[in-house]
């Protein structure tokens, strides 16, 4: 299997399950434009989260990783009447762009981008009682996993889902000797979410036109 293979599934897979979305390729189009890293999740990928929040029946989802909203529009759309969604960015151009692509989706007042680096915003939505969320999608710097896994567990209550992506850093999470800090940190959210009582977790390995990773399902008990 190569990666042109890789992307002609995922771009069959986008043509029969996925419809056209000017308002999802405009968002893409604005990130490329001001300067944004590609590495949104894919449409499929996106798909997924968007079914993983109406299967939890999530009403209340936190992102730890805006970038420019793309991933934050899919699971906002999967929200129900009176459903809200945070988002967290450390960068702020990012959350300017992440804004302006959320009001272009008509969900400026479903959404509310949060700016500075997560592990001081997190503190924050516990101070104004936020929490408990249904759904969390973990998405940022993986070096910081441990932090974000200890606070998407602080405001989580039995039942919630929380997916933590890009785990799999192409195989390598494996090498037990890695020194490569992302490497280090998708190991730890392995080592945390596998020892804790409280949760229930698995890991599936992804391929596609996002390469060889894969992301932890996990659930609150």
């Amino acid at each position: 299997m190569t990666n042109q293979t890789w992307n002609a599934v995922d771009n069959y897979i986008v043509a029969n399950l996925i419809a056209d979305d000017p308002v999802l390729d405009g968002v893409l189009a604005r990130n490329a434009e001001e300067g944004l890293p590609a590495i949104d999740v894919s449409p499929a990928q996106g798909k997924l989260l968007n079914l993983l929040v109406r299967m939890a029946g999530a009403k209340r989802v936190l992102e730890i990783g805006t970038l420019g909203a793309y991933s934050t529009i899919w699971m906002a759309r999967a929200l129900p009447a009176g459903g809200r969604a945070v988002t967290l960015e450390f960068s702020p151009h990012h959350a300017e762009v992440a804004r302006a692509n959320i009001e272009s989706a008509g969900l400026g007042d479903v959404i509310e981008v949060r700016v500075g680096a997560a592990l001081d915003t997190l503190p924050g939505l516990a101070a104004d009682g936020a929490g408990p969320f249904d759904f969390i999608f973990i998405d940022a710097d993986k070096p910081n996993n441990p932090g974000y896994i200890d606070w998407a567990l602080k405001l989580s209550r039995p039942g919630t889902v929380i997916v933590c992506d890009n785990v799999i850093r192409n195989g390598v999470v494996v090498d037990e000797g890695s020194t490569d800090a992302n490497v280090r940190g998708a190991r730890a959210a392995f080592e945390i979410l596998g020892r804790d009582p409280r949760v229930a977790a698995t890991s599936m390995q992804t391929v596609g036109s996002k390469g060889y990773d894969g992301f932890i399902l996990a659930v609150v008990g």
